[in-house]
């Protein structure tokens, strides 16, 4: 396992950079808070023309065909520069088709995402809030060959713009199946949910809501353990370039910030806080790419080594935030400064697809602790 970034992903990392501090400025970023939308249409298509949302998409559906920790690669760009919108639950629901739809929904679905024309997000979290296998309670009911949905999906991201929404549902014969119906299908009920990271989360209400069997994709255990993997893997991704950004907005404020005759990185107090900040970036990024690495293979220490790096990544990357707001002082509360907006991201993906506490149990689970 060499965790060392190859030539053409030091290629994609640098690329993938110059262009969303062109195209994603912390302009860009505020101005999606308060869009109805949340993401600029414009934006996804000249990501799609880079071959970004279909990047894991084989080269038969109009994909590139790289690897899932390629995808990572590119994904910690996206934490570094906030970029809002649908690109992460889109690029789970991808994984989601290669690792269980059949030819004929590969053929259906895919080609659409590798082209950017129609976007996919995941409806799995209920009223729980919870992750686990066992957290799915709504029930799909046989209607002929296909079945009807009726229940409530909650945090559901970017449902307000998505085209298509996988929902996981129990299904009439036992087991979870993913569901993939329109969004703008009769029965279906989408509010957007105010959230600290002001992005659009979304409580989704499906009422006798017929999906064809065409559109339903079993999962075994095992398939819906890898795709958790790799959307939980994305998650750390983010959290490693955001923590990153971070980190050197702190560094940069800390070295130009004069009180009592000089900067205050000179005061020991401040060193120390910026010490722990790029300890805990680099134990994140060394734990992440171990796990994007593992899930890639698809090697058997894959469900351990993702557990790991999102309780650690959970945990350190909340660690990092409240350092850089302490270190900018008042100023770092105040929502003209741009601190505050990796603050409140990084909220949302510590949660996402659990946080620091569920991860470590169930390392002990998998320990037998």
């Amino acid at each position: 396992m060499d965790l060392g970034l190859s030539e053409e992903q030091e290629l994609l990392k640098n690329s993938a950079r110059d262009f969303l501090e062109k195209e994603c400025p912390e302009e860009h970023v505020r101005a999606m808070e308060e869009d109805e939308k949340g993401y600029s249409p414009d934006l996804w298509k000249k990501m799609a023309e880079l071959g970004w949302q279909g990047l894991m998409v084989p080269e038969q559906y109009g994909g590139s065909e790289f690897s899932f920790l390629d995808l990572c690669v590119l994904v910690e760009e996206f934490g570094r520069a906030l970029v809002p919108g649908p690109f992460i639950p889109n690029a789970v629901c991808t994984a989601g088709l290669l690792t269980a739809g059949s030819d004929a929904q590969k053929q259906k679905y895919l080609p659409g995402i590798a082209d950017g024309t129609a976007i996919h997000t995941y409806a799995v979290t209920e009223a729980s809030g919870r992750w686990g296998p066992g957290s799915i309670e709504m029930k799909a009911t046989a209607d002929g060959s296909g079945a009807k949905l009726n229940g409530t999906k909650m945090f559901v991201p970017d449902a307000n713009v998505a085209d298509y929404i996988q929902v996981v549902a129990q299904a009439p014969g036992g087991g979870n199946a993913v569901y993939i119906v329109p969004r703008d299908q009769s029965g279906i009920t989408v509010t957007t949910l105010k959230t600290i990271a002001s992005d659009k989360q979304a409580e989704v209400v499906f009422k006798d809501v017929s999906v064809a069997a065409e559109d339903i994709v079993p999962l075994s255990d095992d398939q819906a353990r890898r795709i958790s993997n790799m959307a939980t893997a994305l998650e750390c991704a983010y959290l490693v370039g955001l923590a990153q950004r971070d980190f050197e907005i702190s560094v940069n404020y800390a070295k130009e910030r004069v009180q009592f005759g000089r900067p205050i990185g000179s005061f020991q107090a401040i060193q120390h806080k910026a010490a722990d900040m790029v300890t805990d970036v680099d134990g994140m990024r060394f734990i992440m790419y171990k796990a994007a690495w593992a899930t890639s293979e698809n090697e058997d220490t894959q469900d351990m080594d993702v557990a790991m790096a999102k309780a650690w990544c959970s945990d350190a990357s909340r660690r990092v935030v409240a350092h850089g707001q302490q270190i900018h002082g008042g100023i770092g509360f105040t929502k003209d400064y741009v601190i505050q907006l990796y603050f409140r991201r990084q909220k949302r993906a510590e949660l996402f697809w659990g946080d620091g506490d569920y991860h470590r149990e169930r390392v002990a689970q998998m320990l037998e602790i």
